[in-house]
């Protein structure tokens, strides 16, 4: 990621904190004072001043001596990954995943187990029961552990914390996860819509311009999307950007719950890709359940069965992928960004046959086409993309400058 620039105004010591921080975070060999006060724009003095801090922090070290033209040798001040850790949590209807991340957002540690019935209760126990099980093995000291970052499906009030009827979780029905979670494990907890999370999780592994902008379009139990505009994810007015399960991508489509037909919903979700492959005749028996692990579980054999070649297989997720590219187009031409990203937990089985599709509907259908084409590509964290962003949503906290932070009270 480009390195935002600092400011030399009163009163912007955090953000500057954070600029200098994101800086020697995304500098593989570190960087050296002057060359912080080249690419931050900070003078020399607010440099010195905060990167002293940051050592007596210990959030930086101060590592070899190198020699970049006349003049002494620089010293090179580089991150301590292991001065802070964050655990990273992805509440799916089918499958939790947790992971314990460094301060660069290296994965430490990584457990995950299929998600108990629907009751939040249970839910939340086996969440708080895990993530002392994650903690405990890895051998970290609990005391640099900065907090614990859940993604969750939305919609979400973050303000109060609490999770208000996702589609896919039957009886969550304004669930104050974040403070009963907080309680059983006694760390801080940050709530982050799930399909925020892979954004974060994008941007920071990723490290694209200073100005980078892309569609990150989910493929989990549900379907959402997310935005990242100028290197920072857009979380909406109320945390709930993405909801993208009502926009129609085929007219002749299935009847939705909404009243409308062919919408993402009833369409594009791996439950609507197997419903199809069963209409389909793809299977020749019946599922044995119809919860998101026995979704998960077709969804993967219907997979890898189009992987072995099978047409019948194959031809379902051809059209699943052409329903996907309507979706994706529909969002390109009304957020105009610079690229598209899939990820989630259900993308890597599928993206062989979609981006074989994808690209060339994506550009036919393109309302720029005659000025640029757009990229798309599988994110590059992985199909834990939920949970590792949602452990860099609290990373992000501490390293990230946010815009925002330049804002002064009156």
């Amino acid at each position: 990621m480009g390195t935002r620039r600092g400011t030399n105004l009163p009163r912007m010591g955090d953000f500057n904190q954070s600029v200098i921080l994101e800086a020697i975070r995304q500098a593989d060999d570190g960087l050296s004072r002057t060359e912080l006060v080249a690419a931050t724009g900070l003078s020399a003095q607010t440099v010195t001043n905060i990167t002293r801090r940051l050592l007596g922090d210990g959030f930086i070290r101060e590592a070899e001596r190198r020699i970049n033209g006349p003049g002494k040798p620089r010293v090179t001040l580089r991150l301590i990954a292991d001065s802070r850790f964050s655990v990273g949590v992805h509440l799916d209807p089918a499958v939790m995943t947790f992971v314990l991340l460094d301060l660069s957002g290296a994965v430490v540690r990584r457990m995950s187990v299929r998600t108990p019935a629907k009751e939040p209760r249970l839910i939340i126990e086996s969440m708080a029961a895990t993530i002392e099980a994650l903690i405990a093995g890895s051998g970290v000291d609990r005391t640099l552990i900065a907090g614990v970052g859940v993604a969750a499906p939305g919609p979400l009030d973050t303000q109060k914390g609490t999770v208000i009827d996702p589609p896919k979780l039957l009886g969550w029905h304004r669930v104050p996860l974040r403070a009963v979670l907080a309680e059983a494990t006694g760390l801080r907890v940050v709530l982050e819509k799930d399909t925020t999370s892979a954004a974060v999780g994008e941007l920071w592994k990723r490290r694209g311009s200073a100005d980078d902008s892309f569609v990150f379009v989910y493929l989990g139990t549900g379907i959402g999307a997310a935005l990242a505009r100028d290197g920072e994810a857009v979380r909406g007015s109320t945390h709930n950007i993405g909801e993208i399960g009502h926009i129609i991508v085929d007219p002749q489509g299935p009847s939705c719950t909404c009243g409308l037909r062919g919408c993402v919903e009833v369409v594009c979700t791996p439950e609507a890709i197997v419903e199809r492959a069963e209409r389909a005749g793809v299977f020749q028996d019946d599922r044995e359940g119809s919860d998101a692990a026995a979704v998960d579980v077709r969804f993967s054999e219907l997979c890898d069965r189009a992987a072995a070649g099978e047409e019948q297989a194959r031809e379902v997720l051809r059209q699943a992928a052409e329903h996907l590219a309507v979706l994706t187009a529909a969002l390109t031409n009304m957020l105009d960004v610079d690229r598209v990203v899939f990820g989630g937990p259900f993308w890597a089985r599928f993206s062989e046959i979609a981006l074989d599709v994808i690209p060339g509907s994506l550009e036919r259908a393109s309302a720029t086409r005659a000025l640029r084409s757009l990229p798309v590509a599988g994110t590059v964290v992985g199909d834990d993309v939920g949970a590792v962003g949602a452990g860099c949503v609290v990373l992000d906290s501490l390293l990230s400058p946010r815009a925002s932070d330049l804002l002064l009270d009156d």
